[in-house]
């Protein structure tokens, strides 16, 4: 399912949590596993640097890329996880991420959210959001936080909006939480403000609607994770999506959360591209965001 598993790392600590929970899903599967380092040249040599930068300078650049792999490495060793590359690769860190993670036809990529600034480190945070915007495969994030770190799922929530683009993040979230025998979380949150298009009394036949469109959505994924002999629960909430997920998520200790990148507006909608931004910036447990299939 995702093999291989292709973890970029600047040596930050949310990198490398989002490394720790790559390996988890990597024994889950059995996946090889490809550590990248991205060197940057030319953000390195910076605007004024028109002749470039000696040997010196590049081979100290790259050392420490080296040594950001091998903390990485070393966790996958600990784990007894043996199938592990790890290269130095340069350019635009976006575009040689997603370079590299086609060329090797990567099945999940696995970033941190955040990361630091400087000659010796790219931005990863936002990094990672590009990445998400224009992967063709799932992206599992992570951010460093005081949450204890656990490789085990127990709770695994799937949101949805009851569009084509949050149902292909189902079959990812199920599978996963078959991996770790979880119990799966469906929600639908709605903005009641965004329904009305605006704070005039809303029709009760309305918020009828949004709710039995709400219950639909997420009874088809509590079936889908019930078929595979899972434990499911479904849940519709009224509010802001993204505070709605993440409120939901800490109340019932969600251990991962998978959703759609890509979404559509409408009655029983929320924009679910948007939504999942906040959420993987905020989310104190990794995100799974899963990209809607190419249009062709």
């Amino acid at each position: 399912m995702y093999d291989p598993i292709v973890i970029p790392t600047d040596g930050s600590d949310h990198a490398r949590r989002a490394a720790i929970h790559a390996l988890g899903v990597a024994e889950a599967v059995d996946a090889a596993v490809e550590v990248v380092s991205v060197l940057d040249v030319a953000a390195a040599a910076g605007p004024i640097d028109a002749g470039g930068l000696d040997d010196r300078f590049l081979d100290r650049l790259t050392a420490e890329r080296e040594r950001a792999l091998q903390s990485i490495e070393s966790i996958a060793a600990d784990r007894g996880i043996e199938n592990v590359t790890t290269s130095v690769i340069r350019g635009r860190p976006a575009d040689a991420i997603l370079k590299h993670a086609s060329e090797r036809d990567a099945g999940l990529l696995a970033m941190g959210t955040h990361g630091r600034t400087g000659v010796r480190r790219f931005v990863l945070g936002s990094v990672t959001e590009e990445v998400i915007t224009r992967a063709s495969v799932p992206v599992l994030t992570a951010r460093s936080t005081e949450a204890p770190l656990e490789t085990h799922y127990d709770e695994v929530l799937i949101p949805t909006d009851g569009s084509e683009f949050a149902t292909v993040a189902v079959d990812h979230g199920v599978e996963l939480a078959g991996l770790f025998d979880a119990r799966v979380h469906a929600l639908t949150v709605t903005n009641i403000d965004t329904v009305a298009g605006s704070r005039a009394a809303i029709p009760s036949s309305v918020l009828e609607d949004v709710r039995s469109a709400g219950e639909t959505a997420t009874e088809e994924i509590a079936t889908a994770a019930e078929r595979v002999g899972l434990e499911a629960v479904t849940a519709v909430r009224k509010g802001t999506p993204a505070s709605g997920i993440l409120d939901y998520a800490d109340a019932n200790e969600i251990d991962l959360i998978a959703m759609g990148t890509a979404g559509r507006t409408g009655p029983s909608r929320f924009l679910l591209g948007s939504t999942t931004e906040r959420v993987v910036r905020h989310a104190n447990v990794p995100v799974l965001a899963v990209p809607a299939p190419d249009d062709d």
